[in-house]
């Protein structure tokens, strides 16, 4: 008997697989790299779209586009605890995290465990440089913050303290508020990079306390290309880009007015999720429960601490992570191993070896990050191939 002709989905091309069709066949668990587009954010960029005016206009046309871009910074402020007036937009974190590095400080005090957007311009820097260590844990040792300030022969000047608010790969979160009313009592400026926090935790710009603060649209679930940078009034930092005076002359350039439309669709939707995040946080605790039994070698890396709930860094000791992703991918799931903005470097994540993780541990460690599109029944196939990959299955 011939087997049965599955007919291509419409408006596909023979021997080309489209993306819709690919996604509903597939279960992706790496929220933290990218989240997939929500359907708010998508209708919210298609109407901005038919928008024609420049947001800088003083016509009707501008009127409505400058309109779009306002209420979507309210909604982005009402996600971070912020005011309207402390946002400005960028092209994403990295643009952000950038201006915020650069910005002529005399010290920079930072750890390992930052993501590459900050220690690429951190470590080009002509600034002096004061790592922090690393506890096993993933937790920054803050201890070290009062040695330099208090301890440290530390010059008159203008010195920035960054700690990320929570780490993309084991989704340890840091003590950032301590860390800024620390600073703040001793005239430091303190910046964190906050990218993974926003719809997965509370997350309040004033409660901690920071002068600055850098967030993204894509891992809310809106359009990657759009970020923020959000500021107290008292740091002045020089402008981004120069020329006309947009963003309130942070940030010369006219606003991409649908995909900031998209970010502001994506936080009201991430704000509500706030409500039900004890949800993915069963699911995570549920697939680390079912990894512990069936493999008891696995290490799950950052358990014991506070963590992002939506994330598991787990690792099959001797294991080749690199390996493991691409088996995944075979099976139809999607994780990652470390940072995406790391991906294609074959050497161990900075981020572990900043923990003190052995090697042969490190180098068996993937990442699993849920979101708005996960459910439990990802979970099943995921853990099918997980122990195929240990040969417990």
């Amino acid at each position: 008997m011939m087997a049965a002709i599955t007919p291509l989905p419409i408006g596909a091309k023979p021997g080309v697989m489209p993306i819709d069709h690919i996604h509903r066949q597939r279960i992706y668990l790496d929220h933290n790299a990218t989240a997939p587009l929500r359907p708010e954010a998508r209708e919210a960029i298609i109407r901005a779209l038919d928008v024609v005016g420049n947001p800088s206009s003083v016509h009707a046309e501008g009127r409505a586009a400058k309109a779009l871009v306002e209420d979507a910074r309210e909604a982005i402020a009402k996600l971070v605890g912020a005011e309207g007036a402390d946002i400005t937009f960028t092209s994403g974190a990295t643009e952000a995290n950038n201006w915020v590095m650069r910005a002529g400080w005399d010290t920079i005090v930072y750890a390992a465990i930052e993501h590459d957007s900050l220690l690429g311009p951190i470590e080009r820097s002509s600034a002096r440089l004061v790592k922090l260590p690393v506890e096993g844990t993933g937790e920054a040792y803050l201890g070290a913050v009062a040695d330099y300030v208090l301890l440290g022969n530390r010059p008159l000047g203008r010195d920035l303290v960054t700690l990320q608010l929570a780490n993309s790969e084991t989704g340890v979160i840091q003590d950032v508020a301590t860390v800024a009313d620390f600073c703040a009592a001793h005239g430091v400026f303190s910046h964190t990079d906050a990218v993974q926090a926003p719809g997965r935790i509370p997350v309040a710009f004033h409660d901690l306390g920071v002068d600055a603060m850098t967030i993204s649209s894509h891992k809310l679930g809106g359009p990657a290309g759009v970020g923020a940078l959000i500021t107290k009034s008292g740091l002045a930092l020089p402008p981004a880009l120069l020329g006309g005076g947009q963003e309130m002359r942070r940030r010369a350039g006219t606003e991409n007015v649908a995909a900031i439309a998209g970010f502001g669709a994506a936080a009201r939707s991430a704000f509500s999720d706030l409500a039900t995040i004890d949800r993915i946080r069963r699911k995570r605790d549920l697939l680390e429960d079912a990894i512990r039994e069936k493999t008891p070698q696995a290490i799950i890396l950052g358990q014991g601490v506070d963590r992002l709930p939506n994330t598991t860094c787990v690792s099959l000791p001797g294991g080749k992570a690199e390996t493991m992703v691409i088996k995944f991918d075979l099976a139809g799931i999607a994780v990652s191993a470390g940072s995406a903005c790391s991906s294609g470097k074959v050497a161990t994540s900075p981020v572990l070896a900043a923990m003190g993780v052995a090697p042969e541990v490190a180098g068996g460690a993937i990442r699993v990050s849920l979101g708005w599109t996960s459910s439990e029944i990802d979970l099943e196939p995921f853990l099918t191939t997980w122990m195929k990959m240990a040969g417990t299955a």
